[in-house]
């Protein structure tokens, strides 16, 4: 999520510390998890320190454990769907061949990729199903796999698909996918490639 990555390494310290101190103290306090995870990144660099700062959205999901009331999910997608910013001639689709690249790649905002050496990725399989011919993907979201076909590729489709990319917390607040526009994670460019390899009737999605 924006500005909130930990680095895995950190996060697997941080998870059997925080089972040691379960197991000698009980169930460690959410101010001792947090002052942990502080304190591993006393010696990081400020634009790795700022991602443990929360943003508005973020402190209202955590506050909620990721259910807010109707009210609080309403004033998120309000919010979030502000941050939404479009290509100035309209087109949301760009080249799926790049986008399927981008699917694939899981590059960036990893403390083994600074400095960085190549365009971030979507890492989009690591969630979701794409190609129905792929051996491996990720279930923690949905199968995309003939998406676009299901939508007859509808112009509104395609426009629910680049703002879900750009930011998904306008229409599913507290979701567990990145906010790749909001956050600068993706470019504009990147984010139409993706949508194209979703939404192209010639992208292998669609097969």
């Amino acid at each position: 999520m924006h500005r909130l990555i930990l680095i895995p390494c950190l996060l697997a310290v941080a998870v059997s510390a925080g089972s040691a101190l379960a197991q000698k103290k009980g169930r460690p306090s959410p101010q001792a998890v947090d002052k942990l995870v502080e304190d591993g990144f006393k010696t990081a660099a400020p634009d790795w320190k700022v991602r443990l700062v929360q943003d508005e959205t973020q402190k209202a999901c955590t506050a909620s454990r990721n259910e807010p009331a109707e009210a609080g999910a309403a004033a998120i997608r309000r919010r979030e769907k502000a941050t939404i910013k479009y290509p100035e001639d309209g087109n949301l689709l760009g080249d799926w061949k790049k986008g399927e690249a981008l699917a694939q790649s899981g590059y960036g905002w990893r403390y083994t990729d600074y400095p960085p050496r190549q365009a971030n990725g979507g890492n989009c399989y690591a969630c979701h199903q794409l190609d129905k011919k792929e051996l491996s993907y990720g279930t923690l979201g949905p199968s995309l796999a003939e998406y676009g076909k299901i939508r007859k590729f509808a112009e509104p489709a395609v426009k629910f698909v680049y703002e879900h990319i750009y930011n998904p917390q306008a229409s599913q607040p507290c979701g567990n996918m990145p906010r790749f526009g909001t956050s600068g994670f993706l470019t504009m460019d990147q984010i139409k490639d993706i949508v194209a390899y979703v939404m192209s009737p010639d992208s292998p999605v669609n097969k």
